[in-house]
């Protein structure tokens, strides 16, 4: 059996980093981490090829090859995910699909032969023995949740790592908070499920022997879901793994009380991990209260993100106006929080609904739906009617990208944070891929950027006040100019 996995292509968004890769020689963010736990789960005697649209083309002879063609993908890669399946009905090879966008909305894909979701360690194995049996039905859904004991580690040697600036690994599944605008919960649960630490291990010694040296994002959307299992375990272990492991730095995604534990933010600097991205939403308490986000309500949130700082993680933020309780201030006040907070990759979005979620139900309820959610947080959309009108709500919108990405005022919050930023525990390893970075950036940037004045003040300034903390500045100053980019294309 020849099996052709197929991962559709990424828009031109905030977190696709389009414009930033050109800079470190790569094609595209991380290779497709869902797609590759699906080619361990096959059987090992198949013949599997991943082909990419990020970092390759889809060739004819590809699908003339493929006996079946496995398809998963998100709800911002829809376009791509509908010209695929196209090509495949085209050369009559049968799709099999999953993955968050096949899973919320089934009904979009009528020309897809097989439709496999939910949680893929319980719905596949139930595809694959009917197709042994010659009688595959066309869909296979569960309400269940996957022991993810289960979880196989991903084929790395189909993906051409190469291409790639970082890789994503999953530790847990499922969060335990119930922000209405989130449908990860409605996906994955609010119980908490994790790989062993053996597990982890396992899959970064596979990384490593491939001779993957860079970055890792743990993709889970709440490491600290589990706190007592990461500090007597986890954690532990991956400080012990990473001590001859040079170059090899993590990032993860987490919720804003990691702030009040001071062990745990220890344990995770010791381990390597220097970035976190944190859903702060907005700074206005009856905006956070509508949406649920208990967390973050009556804190300060400001102080808690120069807390994380200084133990020495990055801090990326996540920001959302739009809500029903949010006045003309909140433009300002949101501009204002970014500003202070050092938060230098802050992705302001427009409210959405996703399928699922809570919020999609309410909005339904009160007649204010405009279609499907994109998927696509920083394009200047929303599939509601907002309070305020929408014409207000998107001026104001566009004012905030204005603000906090025009080049003085990004250059400013780059210093902010290496201000507050304590320096790695283990001294940095200046890469090749760091060296072309710093090349590129003095050429693109400092030469016919319209930053160049804010690009040499910030080289020198952190030549001179944080040197090690100058490959951090660089690639600040990198990611910026594809924030810009993003912004002037879509957000008019």
């Amino acid at each position: 059996m020849n099996i052709l996995l197929l991962y559709p292509e990424f828009p031109d968004t905030f977190w696709s980093f389009k414009h930033a890769l050109s800079f470190v020689g790569k094609k595209a963010s991380f290779p497709p981490l869902g797609l590759l736990t699906i080619a361990a789960l096959l059987p090992e005697k198949w013949n599997k090829k991943l082909v990419d649209l990020n970092v390759s083309r889809l060739h004819d002879s590809d699908l003339a090859w493929a006996n079946y063609a496995f398809i998963g993908g998100m709800a911002v890669q829809k376009q791509s995910v509908q010209h695929l399946i196209t090509r495949c009905k085209k050369t009559h090879v049968p799709i099999v699909a999953g993955g968050p966008l096949f899973t919320m909305e089934p009904e979009e894909f009528k020309d897809v032969d097989h439709l496999v979701l939910n949680e893929a360690e319980i719905t596949l194995p139930l595809f694959l023995h009917d197709l042994a049996e010659g009688k595959p039905k066309r869909i296979y859904a569960t309400k269940e949740f996957a022991d993810m004991a289960r979880t196989p580690s991903p084929l790395w040697e189909l993906a051409d790592l190469k291409s790639y600036y970082a890789i994503g690994i999953q530790y847990s599944r499922g969060c335990p908070f119930n922000c209405d605008f989130c449908n990860v919960t409605s996906l994955l649960g609010h119980r908490v499920r994790t790989k062993s630490t053996q597990q982890i291990l396992a899959e970064l010694d596979n990384l490593h022997s491939c001779g993957w040296r860079n970055r890792l994002f743990f993709v889970d959307d709440n490491f600290i879901g589990k706190k007592s299992y990461l500090k007597t375990d986890l954690l532990p272990n991956l400080i012990a793994w990473r001590k001859d492991k040079k170059g090899i730095t993590f990032q993860t995604e987490a919720s804003i009380d990691l702030a009040d534990d001071n062990e745990m933010m220890n344990l995770m600097v010791q381990a390597g991990f220097d970035t976190v991205f944190v859903g702060i939403e907005t700074p206005d308490d009856a905006s956070l209260a509508e949406c649920k986000k208990t967390q973050n309500e009556h804190r300060d949130l400001v102080a808690d993100v120069k807390k994380i700082q200084r133990a020495g993680m990055q801090v990326q933020g996540g920001f959302i106006v739009g809500f029903d309780h949010d006045q003309p201030s909140v433009f300002r006040r949101q501009i204002d929080f970014i500003q202070r907070s050092g938060i230098v990759t802050a992705m302001v979005g427009l409210l959405q609904a996703p399928l699922g979620t809570q919020l999609y139900k309410r909005m339904e309820k009160e007649g204010r739906l405009q279609g499907v959610s994109s998927g696509d947080n920083v394009e200047g959309t929303t599939n509601i009617k907002p309070v305020m009108g929408f014409e207000r709500l998107h001026e104001g919108y566009r004012h905030i990208l204005d603000h906090i990405y025009a080049p003085r005022h990004y250059y400013e919050r780059i210093k902010t944070l290496l201000r507050e930023f304590r320096a790695p525990v283990i001294p940095y390893m200046i890469t090749r891929s760091d060296l072309i970075a710093l090349f590129r950036s003095t050429y693109k940037l400092g030469i016919f950027g319209k930053e160049r004045l804010q690009y040499w003040k910030l080289i020198f300034w952190t030549l001179f006040r944080k040197p090690a903390l100058f490959h951090m500045a660089v690639g600040l100053a990198i990611s910026g100019y594809h924030f810009r980019k993003v912004c002037e294309l879509h957000v008019r």
